[in-house]
């Protein structure tokens, strides 16, 4: 407990009595300082008990004293020490009078205490303080890292820490949610930091933030964050909230919390890695057609996500242009950062929230997961592609480039559900979708959705419409000429299969007049058209310049 003037009254050795501010003797005494000087003010720094016998100022000036007195209350002196029996022999009325106009603390020192008496009073008092913080400090260390050890690991030590304090505290891991919190009702006071933890983690650990609340809220307290981790993203978070700023004994027992928590999470980081490399082989194998050795390999680390159905995702960092009308983290217009380490953090704690198997590879700069099929991991990952489009104020996506679709930091493709024989076909799958993904501007494209829907779409792209262009300028160049219809044509008679009396009675011509445009059609391209490669590249043309709004 710190130092009080209420202590050195009770100083049965200094015998000091209390002439004003009985009311303010809680306050904390960090030294006691003597001086005569007129101004002692541009030496103090705050928590001083100073001692004087008014060697050099008129303690019987009223109008002094009340400047006296005001000086020291400004300057956080916390109680005024007056010797009787040297200058004068009782404490004149007139400082006694300032002393409790300002609420400021006068005690009489008798001639028989002397000053060095009471500063070395303060001194002892003051070290056995220190001392029984620091104490207190390495027993919290002893039984946070007991805790730390235990079965319960991070929990337990959270728990340990929250009682030391005698306030609460919460964990949160790399995606800024709570996995530990103590006392319990502290999980819901912790979920309210989230935009709080969440701008501590865009900071290079270790950084720290303090944030208040209104006092005249019910339950109002004190609240540090503190990042964990050495790497250049925070691993998690620490959020302690007391009543009132630490003091030295809770200091060190939040920073051995830290450093335990640090521990814990670059160990875990240092495991991960060597999964990593697991996983980066068993992949390898599944996509070069072992699955017999990649099941040896996987072992209980993975043998469970090859039992039953998994699917495979892709993804893939972008830039976003500099006068892309989109928005970040932060609101500056710049890409998230490092999208693929979050996501990677995003999926890995939906997977330990429940247990559920997961394989995650960096591969430069892309990150490949296999996922058991509907479990907790692909729920994630759709949730974390709906929260990158809601930030960007993309409600809907438009399903090609041509309506100007706005670039992501991150697009995702998304296999259809397989098993370890058709690993490689699942990745192909998850390729695909995230082409289909990169083109249309969407943050996550399933297999299924593109198997399921039509062709044409993909046919809205700079290449396929140049393409398309070269090969019906030919034609166009004709008709503008006014010497007939030949891409209407051409168009009818695919369209009919090649039937020659549909085809013309679409176009209301005999079907003589269009054998002769069709001869004309192969005679100006110069390729037959009883080639079916001919017919389909001719119909995907007309199909792409129709998309275009060229036709």
């Amino acid at each position: 407990m710190p130092l009080t003037l209420t202590s050195l009254v009770h100083h049965s050795a200094l015998k000091l009595t209390v002439l004003a501010g009985e009311d303010r003797l809680d306050r904390p005494v960090r030294w006691a300082h003597v001086s005569e000087l007129a101004d002692p003010v541009p030496w103090m720094d705050g928590g001083e008990l100073l001692l004087i016998t008014a060697l050099k100022i008129d303690a019987e000036d009223p109008e002094a004293m009340r400047r006296y007195v005001r000086r020291l209350v400004r300057a956080g002196v916390v109680g005024l020490g007056f010797a009787v029996g040297v200058n004068y022999e009782r404490v004149p009325d007139a400082l006694v009078d300032a002393a409790g106009g300002e609420g400021l603390p006068l005690l009489e020192v008798p001639r028989r205490t002397p000053f060095i008496a009471i500063t070395k009073a303060v001194s002892a008092a003051i070290a056995a303080d220190q001392y029984r913080a620091v104490t207190a400090g390495f027993e919290a260390q002893r039984e946070l890292t007991r805790a730390a050890l235990g079965p319960e690991g991070p929990a337990a030590l959270v728990a340990r820490l929250a009682a030391h304090l005698d306030g609460w505290a919460a964990l949160y891991d790399a995606s800024g949610s709570v996995v530990a919190a103590a006392p319990e009702w502290a999980a819901r006071r912790a979920a309210r930091l989230g935009a709080d933890v969440e701008r501590l983690r865009e900071r290079p650990a270790p950084a720290t933030a303090v944030v208040g609340t209104d006092p005249a809220e019910e339950g109002a307290d004190r609240v540090e964050l503190q990042s964990l981790g050495s790497g250049r993203r925070a691993r998690g978070v620490l959020a302690v909230g007391t009543g009132a700023p630490l003091g030295t004994a809770e200091r060190y027992a939040v920073h051995s919390a830290i450093a335990l928590l640090t521990l814990t999470t670059e160990r875990s980081r240092a495991l991960q890695e060597a999964e990593q490399r697991l996983g980066a082989a068993l992949l390898r194998m599944l996509l070069a057609g072992e699955p017999d050795h990649a099941r040896a390999v996987a072992g209980d680390l993975y043998g469970s996500l090859l039992d039953a159905p998994f699917r495979v995702i892709v993804a893939e960092a972008v830039e976003i242009p500099a006068d892309a009308d989109t928005i970040g983290p932060e609101g500056e217009g710049e890409p998230a950062v490092e999208p693929l380490a979050v996501l990677a953090d995003t999926l890995e704690t939906a997977a330990g929230r429940v247990a559920e198997p997961l394989l995650v590879v960096p591969d430069g700069e892309r990150l490949v997961v296999l996922a058991p099929d509907g479990g907790a991991v692909a729920a994630a990952c759709g949730e974390h592609a709906r929260a990158i489009e809601a930030r960007r104020g993309t409600k809907a996506r438009p399903r090609d480039r041509s309506a100007a679709a706005p670039a992501c930091d991150l697009v995702i493709g998304l296999s259809a559900p397989a098993g370890p024989i058709a690993a490689a076909a699942a990745f192909r799958q998850a390729e695909q979708a995230l082409s289909v993904a990169r083109r249309r501007g969407r943050v996550l494209v399933e297999h299924e959705e593109v198997a399921a829907g039509s062709v044409l779409p993909l046919l809205a792209d700079d290449a396929v419409r140049a393409f398309a262009d070269g090969m019906l300028r030919a034609l166009r160049e004709h008709d503008a000429t006014g010497r007939g219809d030949l891409v209407a044509s051409l168009r009818a008679w695919l369209s009919r299969h090649g039937q020659w009396d549909a085809a013309a009675a679409d176009l209301g011509v005999h079907r003589h007049t269009l054998r002769y445009r069709m001869r004309r059609v192969e005679e100006i391209l110069g390729r037959s058209l009883d080639d079916p490669d001919v017919r389909m590249e001719l119909w995907l043309a007309l199909k792409a310049t129709a998309a275009s709004g060229q036709e």
